[in-house]
């Protein structure tokens, strides 16, 4: 994972050895994230479960497309299960959810998610990131990047993306970016926005200013673009 600065890549060791089961859901944050996404995107068509899930059970929630949002929006449900590890001085929840958005057309079926189908990349990208931090015993916040691989590789046959990024949500309003939990506790919800080789690089290389400049200048929002070129 990168620094949110971007000087160079930071090298996790996993903080568990072996499949460790999910505790199971917080009720009250699975009913807030549910309701959180019916007021904020729409109604939603249907959630890619997990049956057995390592360290905590993240569900997709695929918001069908909408007159307001014409595309399709995908949400995590379980990353919040437990909390990240947040380094003192750093002002931010240590809850998260993760979203991003793909066309009204993109093939998703039901096996998306799973290796075999190289169209269910976005699900598992989503899948991976919200674990991340709880396998290597760290955190995710907004513009934290994440290479496929190092050397970063495209994340399936035909897509030229092999990084994401973290953003902030730019296709809501302000209220939209964060989950109220009825104890008080607030759920970050943040964007991861796919990006091309060459875009990790000025990340890695450059940091986080570079790399904003570069999505600025392609008018880049959470609504993945399939066959957008690289802008750095």
């Amino acid at each position: 994972m990168s620094e949110p600065r971007g000087s160079g890549v930071l090298r996790h060791q996993a903080s568990h050895d072996g499949f460790v089961p999910a505790q199971g859901p917080r009720e009250w944050f699975a009913e807030a994230i549910d309701r959180h996404i019916e007021e904020h995107f729409g109604p939603v068509e249907f959630v890619y479960h997990e049956i057995a899930s390592h360290l905590v059970g993240v569900h997709v929630y695929v918001v069908a497309p909408t007159e307001a949002r014409p595309y399709r929006t995908l949400v995590t449900s379980g990353m919040s299960e437990l909390p990240m590890t947040v380094p003192e001085g750093h002002d931010i929840s240590p809850y998260a959810e993760l979203m991003l958005c793909l066309p009204a057309d993109w093939p998703l079926g039901k096996a998306a998610g799973l290796d075999g189908d190289p169209a269910g990349w976005p699900v598992r990208v989503l899948k991976q990131v919200a674990r991340l931090p709880h396998e290597y015993g760290t955190w995710i916040g907004e513009w934290h990047s994440v290479p496929n691989g190092d050397p970063a590789q495209p994340y399936a046959p035909g897509t030229p993306f092999a990084g994401v990024v973290v953003t902030p949500m730019l296709r809501v309003p302000a209220e939209a970016r964060t989950i109220a939990v009825g104890d008080g506790t607030q759920i970050s919800l943040l964007a991861l926005v796919p990006l091309h080789p060459q875009e990790v690089a000025v990340k890695v290389e450059r940091g986080t200013d570079a790399l904003i400049e570069v999505l600025d200048r392609g008018q880049v929002t959470e609504l993945l673009e399939p066959q957008r070129p690289s802008y750095a």
